[in-house]
């Protein structure tokens, strides 16, 4: 198989309208057919399950936010609505979808919440809000002035739910029981970082946390018994004299442990990491220009021998080989438009 279907999620402003679809040739090295995918307000993050049925969006939708569940063409790519569920209030900025497709979670950064739904796995809609636990505190920046839960996921094996909240330094395992979140862990980054995103390691022993404040990777050990975690290291992603505003985005693992990837908005680059797999921690391997600005986001393709990276303030898609063996990217194309993209998801294989 050489051709891969992704989705790009934006913001819908200047010329975007919604979630777009593109398709990946990785015989002739190039990305083609870029096309609006479904119209929708401000669809930011995007997940598809693991059959990839179904698509699930976090949606605006006037004064109200929430995810919009899509079923899914395997040839076209083509994205149907199947249903909503929105309340009021600024929405989600954050959509993860388990294994089993009959749950899905939010993580909301203006309310500083996350919230569990209920999902019908056969046809995918989504039922009703199972649980909502509001976050509370602050950090010592001026953007930490209250809670703002960045990223909500599950664990590798499912066992639990974890948030990361940018606006407390924190990262918070829940359990689900009786249908609801409950906290049974948590542990704090050090103050003013603002951690953001976390990719578990195919160990199942190691995660890595990005920060947004600091432009940081914190390498933590991950007990699976508990849902615990232990901060192993903490490495810049940005060069130490490089002192313009720039914010951490997005972070990846390669699914053979070997690579980490972080996007750094401002610096406008993806540092690749290499990972020692006897002790989790990591080794700087270069910085890749990000070929345009405020890189959002980036992703494997199913191959793993392509990286898509997205720029979100210069409305550009951009294609790097990445050589499986060194982790290092080379920059193939960085013309192709969309307009301010931001998250990037390929169909699994």
């Amino acid at each position: 198989m050489s051709k891969f279907i992704g989705y790009v999620g934006t913001y819908t402003k200047g010329d975007s309208k919604g979630i777009y679809s593109f398709t990946l040739d990785t015989k002739e090295q190039k990305i083609t057919d870029v096309k609006l995918a479904a119209e929708l307000g401000n669809p930011t993050y995007v997940t598809v399950s693991q059959d990839n049925r179904f698509l699930y969006s976090v949606v605006k939708d006037g004064e109200s936010g929430g995810v919009t569940a899509y079923s899914i063409d395997h040839q076209t790519g083509e994205l149907t609505k199947l249903n909503y569920h929105v309340s009021e209030g600024a929405s989600p900025c954050h959509v993860s979808v388990n294994k089993a497709n009959n749950q899905v979670v939010t993580g909301n950064y203006h309310k500083g919440t996350i919230e569990l739904y209920s999902v019908n796995s056969e046809d995918g809609r989504i039922e009703y809000s199972q649980s909502v636990v509001a976050h509370e505190g602050k950090g010592p920046h001026e953007r930490q002035e209250k809670p703002h839960t960045h990223f909500s996921g599950f664990t590798p094996d499912e066992k639990y739910v974890v948030a990361i909240d940018l606006g407390i330094d924190k990262l918070i395992t829940y359990e689900i029981k009786d249908g609801a979140l409950n906290e049974v862990s948590s542990i704090s980054v050090r103050p003013g970082s603002g951690p953001r995103h976390i990719a578990f390691h195919p160990n199942g022993k190691y995660a890595y946390i990005m920060t947004e404040i600091s432009n940081e990777v914190v390498a933590l050990s991950y007990d699976s018994n508990n849902g615990s975690f232990t901060e192993l290291q903490t490495i810049s992603t940005i060069p130490e004299d490089f002192t313009e505003n720039s914010q951490g985005s997005a972070i990846h693992i390669s699914k053979d442990g070997k690579f980490v990837y972080a996007g750094n908005r401002g610096h406008n680059s993806i540092a690749v990491f290499g990972v020692n797999e006897a002790t989790g921690e990591l080794t700087l391997v270069e910085m890749t220009s990000s070929e345009g600005d405020w890189p959002r986001d980036f992703v494997f393709d199913p191959s793993e021998k392509f990286i898509v990276g997205s720029n979100q303030e210069s409305s550009n898609l951009v294609l790097y080989a990445r050589d499986e063996q060194t982790g290092k990217l080379t920059l193939i194309d960085s013309d192709i438009t969309v307009p301010y993209p931001v998250c990037l998801k390929f169909l699994h294989v």
